[in-house]
């Protein structure tokens, strides 16, 4: 580790805390947001009777939240057409003006009409995180040596906990979640937008896009010489060569062609099931649900618990940095998948008994504190990296873009269904997850391959063999 890879690592995944933020913020006022006195109540500042019209409130409150994975779902497909036009730093640099503007209506929303400039607002942000989620994982595994990219690439998730539990924090009433203060609360993430504008300008560009993309040896070598130090680049040099030879002879890849190719089908249909398990594995629901069974456990300020539940998904985020170059990222994705199996289960039980026997909340309680912990060690940090692993240079950032596209849609179907299934089914809601964690275990055991200490060639040679 050197301090300018530490810096470049720590300047990118900046976009990761922003969104993270950005998914725990809208949710961090304490205060029912169906209430007309509720800290949110301004979202539906429109002059209406909103006692008589709950459903607009409602409709506002949907469009503020779901508004900002619509954004990312349209973004995410220009990922890689920005990222190889401008290189990687640029295109940071010049995404970084969304989150800006974004952030920047959401925190003036008490001087308009507040409603219109939040749902505005979401959307922009959304438009820059669906850029970021795509170019920051593709810049930190450019510049990670092979020894360390699974450890590195893991702070993407560590990114997204942290600015999730922050804004948590900041949302408690007596903080920023309070009548007067929610637009600064709402707005906040654009100081990190900015930090990160600075910060990008000390940054060095992948030497991996200088070297195959535009084919300045001398910049890719002064590159990896600021990212590794006192460190013989020619051994990393070497290995590019041949991975731009690759390259040249399979050419760019297209979104349309990844998918028509029999050459990248397996590895596809991998990228996508790793996002999809990631969505869908549950998560959204356990948080959901955490304050309402604190509260049943007879837990005096269920507020503070669910922080808890946010602690402990930073320290086990930090703890999957180290066990992922030691455990590998196969072994880590199903052990967490299992885990989170079995907490399902856990807490359907604890549900479904909660009204005969008293101390089935503690069995809930011990259930979401378990399923978080697994989410942390597998199915949460992997798939932000894993996708770059999988794919050479050509297809690489067409790759990211389908899985990025994919990530935020599964969000979006989860963010707008969640609700209703969870009103129709009640506590049998996580038989559902469980049944689909079980298929998702069954196709990681069969199908995804082990990354680990990889080059990018020999994870292709796995997939042709």
């Amino acid at each position: 580790l050197t301090g300018t890879l530490v810096l470049s690592v720590f300047t990118a995944v900046l976009g990761f805390f922003q969104y993270g933020y950005s998914l725990g913020v809208i949710n961090a006022p304490q205060k029912p947001w169906r209430s007309t006195e509720g800290t949110l109540a301004p979202l539906a500042d429109t002059g209406e009777d909103l006692a008589a019209s709950p459903h607009i409130l409602t409709m506002y409150w949907s469009l503020s939240v779901s508004m900002f994975a619509v954004g990312g779902m349209v973004s995410s497909f220009t990922v890689g057409w920005i990222g190889d036009r401008l290189g990687r730093v640029k295109a940071m640099l010049v995404v970084n003006v969304l989150s800006i503007a974004g952030n920047l209506l959401m925190g003036l929303a008490k001087f308009g009409p507040s409603h219109l400039l939040i749902i505005a607002g979401r959307a922009v942000t959304g438009l820059y995180c669906g850029l970021s989620s795509g170019l920051v994982p593709m810049y930190v595994s450019e510049v990670s040596p092979t020894a360390l990219r699974g450890a590195l690439g893991t702070l993407h998730q560590l990114a997204i906990v942290t600015g999730i539990l922050i804004s948590q924090v900041l949302g408690l009433d007596f903080l920023l979640g309070n009548d007067e203060m929610w637009p600064l609360l709402l707005g906040l993430s654009g100081v990190a937008a900015l930090l990160q504008f600075f910060l990008l300008l000390l940054c060095p560009e992948s030497p991996r896009y200088l070297y195959i993309k535009l084919g300045k040896v001398e910049e890719a070598k002064k590159s990896l010489k600021r990212l590794r130090g006192n460190c013989d680049p020619m051994k990393e040099i070497a290995e590019m060569e041949k991975e731009k030879q690759e390259a040249a002879s399979e050419k760019k890849v297209s979104i349309r062609q990844l998918f028509t190719s029999s050459k990248y089908k397996q590895a596809v249909i991998v990228a996508l099931m790793v996002q999809i398990s990631q969505q869908f594995s549950g998560i959204n629901a356990i948080f959901y649900y955490s304050t309402n069974i604190f509260e049943r456990a007879g837990v005096d300020q269920p507020v503070y618990a669910t922080i808890g539940v946010g602690v402990v998904n930073t320290v086990f985020t930090v703890i999957s940095v180290f066990l992922v170059e030691k455990a590998g990222r196969r072994s880590l994705f199903l052990a967490g998948l299992m885990g989170m199996l079995i907490s399902a289960v856990a807490m359907t039980v604890g549900l479904v008994l909660l009204s005969q026997f008293a101390w089935m909340s503690y069995v809930s309680m011990v259930a979401i504190f378990l399923f978080v912990i697994f989410f942390e060690v597998g199915p949460g940090p992997i798939p932000w990296f894993i996708v770059a692993e999988l794919f050479s240079q050509g297809p690489r950032p067409a790759a990211i873009a389908v899985a990025g596209f994919c990530n935020w849609a599964c969000n979006f179907i989860v963010g707008m269904c969640f609700q209703y299934i969870a009103d129709l089914c009640g506590p049998y809601v996580f038989v559902i997850f469980a049944a689909l964690l079980l298929v998702f275990f069954l196709f990681a055991y069969f199908k995804v391959p082990e990354t680990k200490g990889k080059s990018f060639e020999e994870i292709a040679a796995v997939f042709r063999r």
